[in-house]
């Protein structure tokens, strides 16, 4: 399919004392996150530094059912969804992973991708390390077991690992008594802290809080360690750059509409894409429509800014899981109008303005003007609330090499003739930078300039 995908979504809680329902809040919780991975999903709980977990591939509805649930019993939790940009789509990779070591047992659960991990994987091989599974994860916790093991303190442990790690990374830890919280010195994948009762909770997304009935507290800072123990919650502050890095698609595609991240509301940051749209991209139409669900927020910038009237074009089939890949591409085409489908009545005979977040490789894109065309559209002028995306990402976005990119081997031109719009306008890099309203802190632009904040 033509989406972007990225890696996955954490979440952590310790109960202070509130007989929570741990396993349950976090499965809910785990709901919430879905939209960042489909592949697997996981859960693991733990009461007197015992650690039990249940983890498999599908969601988290396909995986979790009361009985298991009831079986995680504990005091502390952390779960996962997972979609793979390293390592393979298998049980063997999916999270939490769960160790024991000298220490104890230990759980961790990771969004991100580290662009260093071929290097420390050849040197610990090298020196007798043993790996079950491929994903960076497993590299992880490694390290992470041996500085425990050299350093009773756990703060230090965690710096020093994170001294060795290069690329972006969120991760939730279970250690004996305590949740930890670890953000990657630049931030560029988000994690932020909420409160349930007197107990804390961590996610990759504040939009798990308002599910579980939690309050959002503040965004992790990057570089930060996060502890909450018995004794509450705890701040370790490591060295970090001079500017911090979020990925702007986290505002773009990744993050759900109901979301803050880093002080910027998500839905705020599309709308106000799509009224720079309207200015830098006018068009004479008829009918404003978005495709669903992450350019809704856009086309209604688009629609305030315009004065054209904002309606519904496309409906999504909600009820398709895991994206599946066909082996021709006439099944490629039909898994598009399985997933979309158009409101006739409302776009015939009309000039249509379609938003999209971006065009990866422009498939799905030609698909749905047509089948706009095909329902009776007078024109399609296309939209797109990013900037041209022409280079791979390393740091956990499924963007392998720049061969995968229509806008690195075609221009703006090109590219409308291709999908077979009437027009195409593109966000600029600075609009789309200007979009996320009171951000604190800067933004990882690499895949529209090729420009990396972190080199292995």
């Amino acid at each position: 399919m033509e989406e972007l995908k990225e890696e996955c979504g954490v979440f952590g809680i310790y109960d202070q004392n509130d007989n929570l329902d741990v396993s349950r809040l976090v499965f809910f919780a785990l709901y919430a996150l879905q939209h960042r991975g489909q592949e697997s999903c996981g859960i693991a709980v733990s009461t007197n530094n015992e650690i039990t977990s249940h983890k498999d591939m599908g969601l988290v509805s396909e995986v979790f059912n009361n009985q298991i649930l009831g079986s995680l019993k504990g005091r502390i939790g952390i779960g996962h969804v997972r979609y793979s940009t390293a390592g393979a789509s298998n049980c063997l990779n999916a999270q939490p992973i769960v160790v024991n070591y000298k220490g104890g047992m230990m759980a961790i659960a990771h969004n991100g991708n580290l662009v260093n991990a071929e290097a420390l994987r050849r040197d610990m091989s090298d020196t007798g390390s043993i790996f079950v599974a491929d994903a960076d994860t497993e590299l992880v916790i490694k390290i992470v077991s041996k500085h425990l093991v050299a350093n009773q303190n756990h703060e230090i442990a965690l710096e020093k690992t994170m001294q060795e790690l290069s690329g972006s990374y969120a991760m939730v830890l279970l250690l004996p008594g305590k949740l930890v919280g670890v953000r990657d010195p630049n931030g560029i994948r988000p994690l932020c802290i909420g409160k349930l009762k007197k107990s804390y909770v961590l996610s990759s997304e504040s939009c798990a809080f308002s599910t579980i009935g939690a309050e959002f507290v503040r965004d992790v800072l990057p570089g930060e360690i996060i502890t909450i123990d018995e004794d509450g919650l705890h701040s370790y502050q490591t060295k970090t750059p001079d500017r911090s890095a979020m990925c702007i698609f986290e505002y773009v595609y990744f993050a759900r509409p109901d979301s803050y991240i880093d002080g910027a509301s998500v839905h705020q940051a599309r709308f106000e894409a799509g009224k720079r749209l309207a200015i830098e991209h006018p068009v004479e139409a008829d009918l404003v429509i978005g495709v669903p669900d992450s350019a809704l927020s856009a086309a209604l910038g688009y629609s305030q800014q315009s004065g054209i009237p904002y309606g519904h074009g496309l409906i999504r089939n909600r009820y398709i899981g895991r994206t599946f890949i066909q082996p021709t591409q006439s099944l490629r085409d039909m898994s598009v109008r399985i997933k979309f489908s158009v409101l006739q009545n409302a776009i015939e005979g009309k000039r249509i303005v379609l938003l999209d977040d971006s065009i990866v490789r422009g498939t799905t894109t030609r698909i749905i003007v047509q089948m706009l065309k095909d329902a009776g559209a007078k024109e399609v002028h296309m939209r797109i609330s990013s900037a041209p995306v022409k280079f791979p990402c390393y740091y956990g976005i499924d963007i392998a090499s720049a061969s995968q990119l229509i806008a690195s081997k075609l221009s703006v031109e090109q590219i409308c003739q291709m999908i077979g719009a009437d027009s195409l306008g593109y966000l600029s890099l600075l609009g789309m930078l200007q979009t996320p309203v009171g951000i604190k802190g800067g933004l990882c632009d690499a895949c529209f300039t090729g420009k990396y904040c972190v080199q292995e």
